[in-house]
């Protein structure tokens, strides 16, 4: 599939669009950063080109894959988030991670709602998991606010990880999670809003 032909997720505030060349030095940036050691870095400038690579070449072997998050308005790339299964993965994942710079303003909360509602209404998906560090305690709230549980009973990629289950699409159809979700989603878009304790990213 070539990255002119993969669909385009919009939100109010944020454009999905297939990875591109021009968009990488700000991956290989965060890549080669302690924001990446949760997810196999610090990586060096060959790993990262390479991780790049895969990311634009996965979409051509699953059919699906990462979208780069852009500002609608700016076009600034502020992360990635979609759907990402390398080889020997138990199942495809929803995944995510934000640029060190903008974390904190929603970003990821509102994209991987965007990605999880692709999954279940256009790649017809009746489950969803993350596969998370243990230790990435803001991935984590991320997950449990998208209305994820652990899930110890599932298979996980290497034994270090821990599964999150996302609740499904007839749980979340109309229901008040969603609706909390997309509340929650509104106040970050206000730039006048500061989140009370931890913000999500």
């Amino acid at each position: 599939m070539h990255t002119a032909n993969i669909p385009v997720l919009n939100t109010k505030r944020l454009s999905l669009r297939g990875p591109e060349a021009q968009d990488y030095p700000d991956f290989k940036t965060t890549f080669s950063s302690y924001r990446s050691r949760f997810m196999g870095g610090p990586l060096n400038a060959y790993e990262a080109w390479m991780l790049y690579a895969a990311e634009i070449g996965h979409w051509n072997i699953r059919g699906f894959g990462m979208w780069m998050i852009h500002d609608r308005i700016t076009d600034e790339t502020y992360g990635m988030a979609g759907v990402w299964q390398p080889a020997g993965w138990p199942t495809a994942e929803l995944a995510w991670i934000i640029w060190p710079k903008v974390a904190g303003r929603g970003i990821a909360l509102e994209a991987t709602h965007a990605v999880r509602d692709y999954a279940y209404e256009t790649l017809n998906w009746d489950t969803a998991v993350s596969y998370l560090d243990p230790k990435n305690l803001e991935a984590i709230r991320l997950a449990e606010r998208l209305g994820c549980t652990k899930d110890a009973d599932a298979p996980s990629v290497d034994d270090h990880d821990v599964v999150y289950r996302h609740p499904t699409p007839d749980a979340l159809n109309n229901s008040q999670l969603r609706h909390g979700i997309e509340m929650e989603i509104d106040h970050y878009r206000d730039p006048e809003f500061t989140p009370k304790g931890w913000a999500l990213d």
